[in-house]
């Protein structure tokens, strides 16, 4: 009982922060459907907005590389776990062909809020469109 009540101690900052880390992904997702990358370049860390340097460079990276999150048919957020003290939103995104991706983003709190520190694209297996 008390290894139960220790886990749900445990988890329970992960899961006040799901709403927040939630809109954060949800709000550049509709960015970029917008092609507002300026706005989607705002929800990124600060190490990312480095990496890129300006929105244009950002949207260019994500066009090209990551088409399922810049014209998302369907999108369902799955878990947010820990792990090593970083919080992952795992996504479900069916692209416009109907084809399923896992990605799992990385999540960090700043002053402006949470922002996505990284995504990685997860192989999909086992699930259908």
């Amino acid at each position: 009982m008390r290894a139960l009540i220790a886990s749900l101690f445990l988890a329970f900052p992960a899961t006040a922060q799901e709403g927040p880390i939630q809109n954060t992904i949800e709000s550049q997702l509709q960015a970029f459907q917008a092609d507002d990358f300026a706005t989607a370049f705002t929800y990124a860390s600060p190490t990312i907005k480095g990496i890129f340097g300006n929105p244009e460079n950002f949207g260019r990276m994500v066009t090209q590389g990551y088409p399922m999150v810049h014209r998302p048919g369907a999108v369902k957020m799955l878990e947010l776990r820990e792990v090593s003290g970083n919080l992952w939103q795992r996504v479900m995104i069916t692209d416009q062909m109907g084809r399923t991706h896992l990605l799992d983003y990385q999540m960090i709190e700043t002053p402006d809020g949470w922002q996505i520190n990284g995504v990685q694209l997860l192989k999909a297996e086992g699930l259908g469109a």
